[in-house]
């Protein structure tokens, strides 16, 4: 089947991506792996590659598209190559639509061309110790000084994804208190400047999977944030957050998919080289038929994930068929990934193997941006159920 998602710019992207990963990331990963993290300054060259300012509009220097095409293409390229572009996923897909959406033009002059430079790293502080998915629960506050010139931000959050190497997180707090009819109420956010006082990086979380991406818990003592760094209006922030789901689940299940497919590639190259009982793996039924059933389930997701892309471009993509995606591609994933894993033997419980890795990385899709089974009492409602 030909796909119909992409044209000759997102393919003359995805060439330069290619090339750009192959010379600058595979050949220095494992050192990435290795520290947990990827190395601040490498956030500059994909700055200057253009990748962060892709969907910026031009007059903040970007190249003013409207499209999460060249996110997906980047997506299939570091999927391909085996390797993750440390917290520049969340720069670009939790950072940039808040500020494009709830920004004033001053605010998007101060914060957007050092966004695409690579200069502002952002990141998202939603999550807090003890509430997980529950986000009008949180703890975090921002009390407005008397003389209203600042907020004074208090509390903490934890697994917060590119929150070591982040120069603005966008931190939600409570800046009132929630409504008996309505305990969403109160929530606000905030582009918080992390060279400010009493502001400070915690634990770098050792986590199962995406070992490169720098994960870390962020604490809140006294510090003073300036009013003109609130985002959009005050005690509507959960309003805000809910209008980012779709997009952000959008990206999890287009990634999930593209690890599946990437797996297959790993696995069908392992199998054809690799020889037991005197022939290669390839050449049993067993492998055969599963790599046959994988490759009929990442020929499903992929159709899937085409069709939302092309429904989030339209700005069409609802919350029910967002976290339909992102439940079926995930689980597809989940699936395929375990058996080509499989297929490698000891080998592919071994780090120095993609497979090893992807299987690592893909278990957290089934978790953040919502759990799939968050994801299916979203879908269970909008079935009317």
């Amino acid at each position: 089947m030909r796909r119909t998602v992409f044209n000759e710019d997102h393919e003359a992207f995805r060439e330069t991506l290619r090339a750009f990963i192959e010379a600058e990331v595979v050949p220095v990963y494992d050192e990435w792996f290795a520290a947990g993290q990827a190395p601040r300054e490498f956030y500059y060259k994909l700055g200057e590659l253009g990748v962060f300012g892709i969907n910026v509009p031009e007059e903040f220097g970007g190249a003013g598209l409207e499209s999460h095409k060249f996110e997906a293409v980047l997506y299939e390229e570091t999927s391909r190559a085996g390797v993750n572009l440390g917290g520049s996923g969340v720069h670009v897909l939790l950072g940039l639509p808040y500020i494009k959406m709830l920004a004033t033009d001053e605010q998007k002059k101060r914060y957007l061309e050092k966004f695409c430079t690579g200069e502002e790293m952002w990141a998202l502080a939603m999550t807090e110790p003890g509430t997980g998915s529950d986000v009008a629960g949180m703890k975090t506050t921002a009390k407005l000084s008397e003389d209203g010139t600042h907020y004074v931000l208090n509390g903490a959050k934890t697994f917060i994804t590119g929150g070591v190497h982040a120069d603005r997180v966008i931190v939600c707090a409570r800046t009132a208190a929630p409504r008996e009819d309505d305990r969403r109420f109160g929530i606000s956010l905030f582009a918080v400047d992390t060279k400010l006082e009493g502001y400070s990086v915690g634990r770098k979380l050792d986590k199962l999977g995406l070992r490169t991406s720098d994960t870390a818990e962020l604490a809140f003592v006294d510090v003073k944030v300036p009013v003109e760094d609130l985002l959009g209006e005050e005690n509507k922030g959960f309003g805000y957050l809910g209008h980012n789901l779709a997009s952000e689940r959008w990206g999890i299940a287009f990634g999930a998919y593209a690890q599946a497919k990437a797996a297959i590639r790993f696995t069908k190259s392992y199998v054809q080289d690799r020889t037991v009982f005197g022939k290669p793996v390839a050449a049993f039924q067993n492998t055969k038929f599963e790599l046959a059933a994988c490759q009929a389930e990442v020929d499903a997701a992929e159709a899937v994930v085409d069709r939302a892309t092309e429904a989030l471009d339209a700005g069409e993509l609802t919350a029910a068929e967002a976290a339909s995606a992102k439940l079926f591609c995930t689980e597809v994933a989940h699936r395929v990934i375990d058996k080509c894993l499989q297929l490698h033997g000891g080998y592919g419980f071994m780090n120095e193997y993609p497979i090893a890795r992807l299987y690592a990385d893909n278990r957290v899709n089934r978790i953040y941006g919502g759990t799939s089974e968050v994801m299916k009492m979203i879908i269970a409602k909008n079935m009317g159920l």
